[in-house]
């Protein structure tokens, strides 16, 4: 877990969960931008710590639709093994070449005009 203050920590990491369960299938978003829907535009590194140990949730949070800024799996490493998130992602309709979303524009989910 990263340094600070464990309930503040535990607060955050559930506000994250919260947003990252309302992406539709099919669609992505970024750390920064789930940083920028609450408040905290520059904690796009706290989301993927949050993300990271999502899997001790007991609900289902879809972490693999979140990428970084770019497009890129960063996080593919936090899925068992190096492919489970591309898979996961191919089977919504997400192209990808070479660990990058091909059609991130067009996939891309925006909190901040989506929940408005």
């Amino acid at each position: 877990m990263p340094p600070g203050n464990q309930k503040v920590n535990i607060d955050f990491f559930s506000k994250v969960y919260e947003v990252t369960k309302l992406i539709p299938y099919g669609r992505i978003t970024s750390y920064g931008a789930i940083a920028l829907f609450l408040g905290t535009g520059r904690s796009a590194r706290m989301v993927g710590w949050a993300l990271n140990v999502c899997h001790n949730n007991p609900d289902f949070i879809p972490a693999h639709r979140v990428v970084n800024r770019n497009g890129l799996l960063t996080g593919k490493h936090h899925f068992g093994n190096s492919s489970t998130m591309k898979q996961l992602l191919e089977n919504e309709g997400i192209i990808i070449e070479d660990d990058r979303i091909i059609n991130f524009r067009e996939k891309f989910w925006d909190p901040l005009t989506e929940l408005k």
